[in-house]
């Protein structure tokens, strides 16, 4: 750590020599806007920069006669000779997705580039989907739609959100101390035709992602602007309607730009109970550019409201009690709202500086009613339970960016600062009978938390290397009342972590690149857990590394491959369902990543991703150290065809069987899903059809080993609960561009 705080002073105290340099900035040829991320590289010289949020960059080192390439996925590919010392406004058009559009370059985000593509050839249209873009991120529904999914990534259960931080435009989805457990993210406030790109990276590496980064981050970007203004309306199997509307506020304004877009879906679903499911979703973004500065503003909101079979035991369904989609409770259900402003101001200081600032406020109310061991507590009423809370939480973060020289490389530094504050009222937990009547309640509180941080990244980039490094400090103050003792006590805790974090990238060639990223990471722990525990580790950390190589044969084949560990020093594990503390030790994961992008041809696109992860339970003795849940083998892949006016794809996702406790004499029963979907599109119109689970296979979504008893039995039994996986699923949809 020594040598990380030393590597960041002397990088920030340098005085700079600066090279011969060219300005300039990159906008689209046609909606004039500037386009940020552009890569401008000089094959001459060896050295490459990135567009800012204002589309402007700096190339240093640059003499007439060096050839300049400019790409960005979807847009044409601009070779150039310098010839002047004059600076460049440089036009690009858009043009169909293709791999060669990727550059190669010590980059932290190389892989990045790769789900743009993905995401511009094969669009998603619910949140849900768009999770899964990440490569080896996988998803697991078991509420009726309306519960925020399960995630599984690298070896990990991560349950709603424990060890992945998401965000949607930097405003953070992850709940902390939430009703429902610990990292609880909702995504289902995203409208996912309002996403431009998606920012993601795996493991505790990055100096800008704090609390829930430890086995990787996502970031959904959305649009700052809209190409025209549209309709779309998709219906489908069990009662399903979704419609859609994008209006472009400000078409043809070439400073600004103001777009709402809204979504309305309601569903039954496959469940003998109908889920009456419906999500309501509203969206409206503004951005304009005051001389170089540039201020955004968003609001969003939605709400939702549903009923759920929950998961279900097997021995009902071999017993014949109730057949697939059946429940033992069809009570089950809940109601949730989210509601976002955000306002994003990117001062310019100089062509070499900047300063971005987020503020955001959100208010959250959540309410849900489950019951997983049916009549095992209470034989009479049943075991039906109610989570609800109320909150709001306010934050903000400013980063300063500046780039200069050191030698012949260029040297990024970004510090930043922040807060985040979340006040929850009313969090409860219930003993229930049929949502209506309230038996008793279990825990009620209000609960106050505070994050508090700072960082400073170093990233110089001198030649084909490049160099990172980086020390994050987050405080936290946690404070509760609890409702339920007899006197009046409100209890409060505080505790820091430093995060330091080393990556070097080395481009052995024009297609070659190697990578080796490490650092420490956390996850805090739910405030109530805190608050009693009594070894004060409530911070416990994360520690990690990869090895990795990205490797482009020739233009349109794209390999990477990733080796990787990471150890936890603790797991704490707050279960919401029985509101109780499950400290589970020490942990360690070692796995490979393997992602194959190839483009047959001109029109045509394959990719397959292949994750591997040995997750154990360090203190455990050898056959008890399984993690429970946590997946050791998945796969996602598929082939799409794309032309002007047709497109077609046809991929699969794939789990493997995992151990379901921690002896491994329960199995969770992997799956083999294949998805497909067909479109056509006109001058203005764009007809499709789509379908889930082609093969109508019987899979199992969420999988749970639970101790529950039926009504009528004499003792509880230990065994697989599940959510029934969707059957064959068909969904035609239109849309109109005007």
């Amino acid at each position: 750590m020594k040598n990380v705080i030393a590597f960041i002073l002397v990088m920030n105290l340098s005085v700079s020599v600066y090279a011969q340099n060219i300005s300039g900035v990159v906008k689209d040829r046609n909606l004039k806007a500037p386009i940020a991320s552009v890569t401008i590289y000089n094959y001459s010289k060896n050295n490459h920069v990135h567009t800012d949020v204002n589309g402007k960059f700096t190339l240093g080192e640059i003499d007439a006669g060096d050839s300049i390439v400019v790409s960005m996925i979807g847009y044409e590919r601009l070779s150039l000779i310098y010839t002047s010392e004059s600076d460049l406004d440089i036009f690009l058009k858009e043009v169909p997705v293709q791999l060669d559009q990727i550059v190669i370059t010590p980059d932290l985000s190389t892989l990045n580039q790769i789900r743009d593509v993905d995401l511009q050839i094969n669009p998603v249209n619910s949140s849900q989907e768009m999770l899964i873009k990440v490569p080896g991120l996988f998803i697991a529904q078991h509420a009726g739609g309306g519960k925020a999914e399960q995630i599984f990534l690298r070896g990990f259960d991560i349950d709603h959100g424990t060890d992945v931080q998401i965000t949607t435009d930097g405003m953070p989805v992850n709940m902390v101390s939430h009703a429902h457990g610990q990292g609880y993210a909702d995504l289902h406030y995203l409208i996912p035709e309002t996403v431009e790109a998606i920012d993601f990276g795996k493991g505790p590496y990055y100096t800008q992602k704090g609390n829930f980064a430890t086995a990787g981050y996502v970031d959904f970007n959305t649009k700052e602007k809209v190409d025209g203004s549209s309709v779309k309306l998709e219906v489908g199997d069990f009662s399903t309607l979704r419609m859609v509307s994008i209006l472009d506020l400000l078409e043809g304004n070439d400073h600004s730009n103001a777009y709402v877009a809204t979504e309305y879906l309601i569903t039954d679903g496959p469940f003998d109970a109908s889920q009456n499911f419906n999500r309501l979703n509203l969206f409206g973004k503004f951005n304009t550019r005051i001389n170089n500065d540039r201020l955004g503003v968003q609001l969003s909101t939605f709400n939702s409201k549903w009923d759920a079979s929950g998961q279900i035991p097997l021995r009902a369904i071999e017993s014949g009690i109730i057949g697939r989609f059946g429940a033992i409770d069809d009570t089950e259900g809940g109601e949730t709202s989210r509601s976002n402003f955000l306002v994003d101001f990117t001062k310019t200081i100089s062509e070499k500086e900047f300063i971005e600032t987020k503020a955001f406020v959100s208010r959250y109310d959540f309410e849900l009613y489950s019951n997983f061991t049916f009549f095992l507590e209470d034989p009479v009423n049943g075991d039906q339970i109610r989570q609800k809370e109320k909150r709001t939480i306010y934050g903000i973060q400013a980063d300063h960016h500046y780039v200069t020289r050191i030698g012949s490389g260029d040297l990024t530094l970004t510090n930043g600062v922040g807060f985040r504050y979340d006040d929850i009222n009313g969090n409860e937990l219930s003993h229930t009978r049929n949502r209506r009547e309230t038996l008793d309640t279990l825990s009620l509180s209000d609960t106050d938390e505070t994050n508090g941080f700072l960082f400073s990244s170093a990233e110089w980039e001198i030649g084909d290397w490049l160099i990172n490094a980086g020390l994050r400090l987050d405080h936290f103050r946690f404070e509760s009342i609890d409702f339920l003792r007899a006197d009046y006590e409100r209890s409060s805790a505080t505790q820091s972590m430093f995060s330091p974090k080393l990556n070097v990238v080395y481009k052995a060639s024009q297609g070659l690149q190697f990578y080796a990223k490490s650092g420490q990471g956390f996850h805090s722990n739910d405030a109530r857990v805190v608050l009693s525990s009594t070894n004060g580790n409530t911070l416990p950390a994360a520690v990690g590394f990869d090895l990795g190589t990205i490797y482009r044969p020739f233009d349109r084949l794209i390999i990477d491959v990733a080796y990787w560990q990471l150890y936890l020093q603790q797991e704490f594990v707050y279960v919401g369902d029985a509101g109780i503390v499950e400290p589970s030790g020490r942990t360690q994961r070692t796995g490979v990543d393997v992602g194959v992008n190839y483009q047959l041809t001109e029109r045509l696109f394959a990719f397959v991703n292949v994750n591997y992860a040995d997750p154990e339970a360090m203190d455990e003795p050898e056959g008890a150290d399984y993690i429970p849940l946590a997946p050791t083998l998945t796969s996602l892949g598929g082939l799409t065809y794309r032309s002007h006016r047709f497109n077609a794809s046809i991929n699969y996702r794939y789990i493997g069987d995992r151990a379901a406790n921690e002896d491994n004499s329960v199995i969770a029963e992997g799956y083999f899903v294949t998805n497909a979907s067909v479109n056509y599109n006109s001058e203005r119109w764009t007809f499709g059809v789509s379908v889930e689970n082609l093969f109508d296979v019987d899979w199992r979504e969420a999988q749970f080993d639970t101790e529950s008893q039926l009504q009528g039995e004499a003792a509880p039994v230990f065994e697989i609960h599940f959510t029934p996986g969707v059957p064959l699923f068909v969904k035609a949809g239109m849309s109109f561009r005007f």
